[in-house]
């Protein structure tokens, strides 16, 4: 869900390569695609075009590319992808720059099919965004999106001449979400399926994080990929929104509250919009739109895919692997996480990031395996060598191979804050007076959540040098002396916060920082020339996770801060796979705005952010603890190291 257009949310476009009925805009030429792939594609497969009928009736628009030395006695599988991101270009005479993950399946050659879901571009019926599983169903009128998938097998297997029977499927982000549902109750042609960046619950990825709401991505996806679309159109063209300006941090704040969203621009035009602000609290509107736990009764291979610096479907992969892992014993369940941004796997040729480099062409991993995860079970082509799960270590530069995710045998720790900006390991501060440290939240002034100018959506955040940050005095500051030996740290972190405001409803954002030395090793003088770039003293953005203190207690049920009450706050903070080298310091800021990435806390309780007011906005005195009474600190999973 990258940002590649000036008004177009990451979320409209989840890569940067792939089918171009899985792209929603005309970017650059991505990576991996061309016009002489197109060509190539032209010459070695054929397409049709298909309405194919659900069980209640409803007809969706498929697109069949078939090989073309397709025979009785040659068979392919089928490859499908089912996408609200339209399967354009339309007409049986017009192909895509791509049809598959790669250029690769294409040589291999596979049926390779995309499908409009229903509601969407070609496909008759309403659309529902991420719409609720149904697990019991009386009859035709009973349809969700893995009745969809599996009456779309079912004709293609017996409709679409000389496949082999078997079936893969698999989509990055949005398209993602609709591999995972169409796993379930699977057909049983279905034999092999990667849902890549996955939604896996909707409150959590993508639209909110920890209840604060993803503002940037949120208004421009909807404002395009939102409007309505009464009728089947083959329209290819995306009508973008425009800021009047490329600087995100200024249209947003210009914007005001948020009810000034649908005032202003949306003109009521866009349902969604006010379905969210509508529901602002984890309720019975986005629980049902949580699909991990009918995540059941999956009979194919599955390998999920995802990216440790996937700013919109991190949250997703994690939990989809898990939940499959739990709720099917028994099946090949595999997980692979890399250096990536959202479909960066498949966009990009994923050797850095931002101020993250990760010494090789990473992707290349990814692409490799998941030619021959598809070719072993669709094709019978040899069993690749997968493990469990096989994820990628940020700061080391290297895959690494465990039996489980997160990997056996982590000892917990703890990160505790100290007097004068120190972090220290498990050694809680020991003081009888108490300790805090204090900023003023404003939210005129919000802290920004990169430097990159932009009023779409960065994707460099995730691994950005985080001293414009550091160095203001509404961002506090822990860190640890210089480390004496490596320290790896896998699996989820947990901030554990004793907090006060002034104020009666504040945000907290926590970031997990690697403070690089200021003399890198290995650094010799002539290296800028060479094109090299010296990362002494950076701070290199790991993870970071924001929290709206309203639902410290209940993600359903929100209360405000007694002002002045010293208050404790926990959250989860997701997964990360990162060594910190000798040398180096580990670094927690914490903030209370990470704007326009979330949305501005008005520091004011109100019961719905949505319907704030201008006047609901004011400046706040936030108090972060660190004392023996109150000690807050991160907790961390480290992953010991062999001679330990």
């Amino acid at each position: 869900m990258h940002f590649v257009s000036r008004g177009l949310a990451a979320l409209l476009l989840f890569s940067l390569s792939g089918p171009a009925w899985a792209q929603a805009t005309t970017p650059p030429k991505p990576y991996g695609q061309s016009p002489e792939r197109t060509e190539r594609i032209r010459t070695r497969y054929t397409k049709f075009e298909y309405r194919i009928p659900m069980r209640d009736g409803t007809r969706l628009f498929t697109a069949v590319y078939v090989p073309n030395d397709a025979g009785p006695n040659k068979r392919y599988p089928i490859l499908l992808m089912r996408t609200p991101y339209s399967v354009a270009p339309y007409g049986v005479d017009r192909y895509p720059a791509g049809i598959s993950p790669s250029e690769e399946f294409e040589k291999e050659g596979f049926i390779v099919v995309g499908q409009d879901v229903r509601g969407r571009n070609m496909s008759e019926g309403e659309f529902v965004n991420v719409r609720p599983h149904k697990p019991k169903k009386a009859g035709p009128r009973d349809i969700d999106e893995s009745t969809d998938t599996y009456d779309t097998i079912d004709w293609l297997v017996k409709n679409v001449p000389h496949n082999n029977g078997r079936v893969g499927q698999y989509g990055i982000s949005y398209p993602g979400f609709y591999a995972s549902a169409g796993a379930i109750d699977s057909h049983p042609a279905l034999k092999a399926v990667s849902p890549q960046a996955p939604i896996g619950d909707w409150f959590w990825d993508d639209m909110h994080r920890h209840g604060a709401f993803n503002l940037a991505l949120a208004f421009n996806f909807f404002s395009v990929f939102g409007k309505p679309r009464p009728q089947p159109t083959d329209k290819e063209d995306w009508e973008w929104f425009d800021h009047g300006t490329p600087d995100g941090y200024e249209f947003f704040l210009d914007l005001g509250p948020l009810s000034n969203a649908d005032a202003k621009h949306l003109k009521g035009e866009v349902a969604f919009w006010k379905e969210i602000a509508a529901h602002p609290n984890y309720d019975s509107y986005w629980q049902a739109r949580n699909i991990l736990p009918h995540l059941k009764n999956i009979k194919a291979a599955v390998m999920t895919v995802g990216g440790w610096y996937d700013t919109e479907d991190l949250y997703g992969p994690l939990r989809t692997y898990d939940s499959i892992e739990k709720q099917n014993p028994g099946i090949s369940n595999t997980l692979i996480m890399g250096p990536w941004q959202h479909g960066g796997w498949q966009g990009t040729e994923g050797s850095s990031l931002g101020d993250a480099e990760f010494g090789f062409k990473t992707s290349e991993t990814y692409q490799a395996l998941v030619l021959a995860f598809f070719k072993h079970h669709l094709k019978g082509g040899e069993k690749p060598d997968l493990p469990e799960a096989l994820v990628f270590e940020t700061g080391a530069n290297r895959w690494r191979r465990f039996e489980s995710w997160p990997p056996k045998g982590l000892r917990e720790a703890r990160l505790y804050f100290q007097p004068k900006g120190g972090l220290s390991f498990n050694k809680a501060p020991t003081g009888t007076a108490e300790s805090f440290a204090e900023y003023v939240s404003d939210p005129d002034k919000p802290v920004p959540y990169t430097q990159e100018l932009t009023a779409g959506w960065g994707k460099n955040y995730m691994a950005e040098d985080q001293r414009f940050a550091s160095r203001r005095p509404d961002v506090l500051v822990f860190e640890t002396e210089p480390l004496e030996r490596d320290l790896t740290l896998a699996g989820p972190l947990e901030a554990e916060l004793w907090v006060s405001t002034t104020g009666t409803d504040a945000d907290w954002v926590v970031k997990l920082v690697d403070v690089h030395p200021g003399r890198p090793r290995g650094w010799k003088k002539g290296d800028a020339e060479k094109g090299l770039k010296n990362r002494g003293s950076q701070q290199t953005l790991v993870r970071g996770e924001p929290f709206r203190g309203r639902f410290r207690d209940s993600y359903s049920e929100p209360k405000p801060f007694k002002p002045g009450e010293v208050t404790k706050v926990r959250f989860v903070i997701n997964d990360v796979f990162h060594t910190f080298q000798r040398g180096h310091k580990v670094m927690i800021q914490v903030q209370s705005s990470w704007f326009p990435f979330i949305d501005r806390n008005p520091q004011t309780f109100v019961p719905n952010i949505f319907e704030a007011k201008e006047g609901d906005f004011t400046r706040a005195f936030h108090r972060v603890y660190h004392s023996a009474a109150h000690p807050s600190a991160i907790k961390v999973g480290v992953l010991p190291s062999a001679d330990e």
